[in-house]
């Protein structure tokens, strides 16, 4: 069957309004007892965080006017990892998306099976979380830690493989949060793979019970088929399946280049008008998009936000865009997304004016292989 995205609420809607509105609903105490659990009080800020709608100091200090935010609050905690995963991205480049450490087992598959593709591999957590990600585009973070280590460490598939198929349906799809996350649980970032079992399951999500399937293990038997060339293979029997939904590179758009020489240059990651005295034009580069398709539902909620910015919207080939820009006064914010940023390293040797994403967190030069050291160099960043 195919779930209809229209026949629930946009629990994301693309505008200031529901930025403002999700920031003001956050409470750092009940995040910090409750965030492991489904329900639990977590943010759901990452869409606007990884378009660009807001960042990271503008979150703290926003949280800081109405609560005593201090260094140690787990909130502070966890914004520190995205920043974390944007610094090995800036610093690694297209790095990411290979192993950082070797993998726990010598042999993966190349490709999903389509068990996993269609939610019916009988464990009702992976199944679950299959749907709730075609259906919104989100999903709290356990359970994308649970699909991962499942896909990984029990089936057997490349990290690689899974994570390329979890960003094409997320609507915050960071591909540094994400790849880098994947890497994470599949201990190809820290050396150690991440392992949950039916256990952890029926404590942070009841609803999803699995009791007596292939994540119904101890610790010490999943850390044994980790290592194992060893494909636990989907629950016997026939079960119920999902279709998948279609993915889309960057849409046709019909608006023209603002006539203005100065102009502040948007991209998808970028919605922010940081230069609002500037006529605006968001930036669309197929090639990028070719290679990274997007459901539906993200390119809405781009297109939405732009469109509540007033910004011209065109897709243009790297070098069409290159030569539209020619002899312009630009202004662009940062992006580490291949095409894009070789496009904007090319304006900034023409004289654009580069503005960096604000971080509260330093980055440094080198890259940090592990959060603690990461954590270590630059916790004082929120003081």
């Amino acid at each position: 069957m195919r779930t209809d995205p229209s026949s629930r609420p946009d629990p994301f809607p693309p505008t200031e309004a529901a930025l403002a509105a999700r920031l003001e609903a956050i409470d750092p105490r009940a995040y910090a007892r409750t965030r492991n659990a489904l329900d639990g009080a977590v943010t759901r800020l990452s869409p606007y965080l990884t378009h660009g709608f807001t960042d990271v100091p503008a979150v703290v200090a926003a949280l800081r006017r109405r609560h005593a935010l201090r260094l140690e609050d787990k909130l502070v905690y966890e914004l520190a990892w995205r920043e974390y995963f944007q610094h090995l991205w800036s610093r690694l480049g297209d790095g990411i998306f290979a192993s950082l450490r070797p993998p726990p087992a010598a042999h993966y598959a190349a490709e999903l099976p389509q068990d996993i593709h269609r939610g019916a591999t009988g464990v009702p957590a992976i199944d679950a979380a299959v749907r709730e990600l075609y259906a919104t585009g989100y999903l709290h973070n356990h359970a994308r830690m649970w699909l991962a280590s499942y896909v990984v460490h029990l089936r057997k598939v490349s990290w690689r493989a899974g994570a390329d198929w979890m960003v094409a349906h997320l609507l915050d799809g960071d591909l540094a949060s994400n790849h880098l996350s994947w890497q994470w649980v599949a201990g190809t970032l820290t050396g150690k793979p991440y392992l949950f079992n039916a256990n952890n399951v029926a404590r942070y999500a009841p609803q999803w019970a699995s009791p007596g399937t292939a994540i119904d293990r101890g610790y010490d038997e999943l850390d044994r088929i980790a290592r194992a060339d060893v494909d636990v293979g989907a629950e016997p029997g026939t079960h119920a399946a999902v279709d998948e939904p279609p993915l889309f590179g960057a849409p046709d758009c019909e608006t023209e280049m603002p006539a203005a020489t100065a102009i502040e240059v948007m991209h998808p990651w970028s919605l922010a008008r940081r230069q609002p005295q500037r006529p605006a034009v968001a930036l669309l580069l197929p090639e990028f998009h070719r290679s990274w398709r997007w459901p539906a539902r993200r390119w809405a909620f781009v297109r939405g936000r732009l469109q509540e910015l007033g910004a011209a919207v065109v897709r243009w080939p790297f070098a069409e865009a290159l030569a539209a820009l020619r002899g312009r006064d630009v202004t662009v914010t940062e992006c580490f997304a291949a095409h894009y940023r070789e496009l904007i390293a090319s304006l900034r040797q023409r004289g654009a004016t580069v503005l960096p994403v604000p971080r509260q967190f330093a980055n440094p030069a080198q890259p940090c292989r592990s959060f603690s050291q990461f954590w270590n160099r630059v916790r004082g960043g929120v003081e």
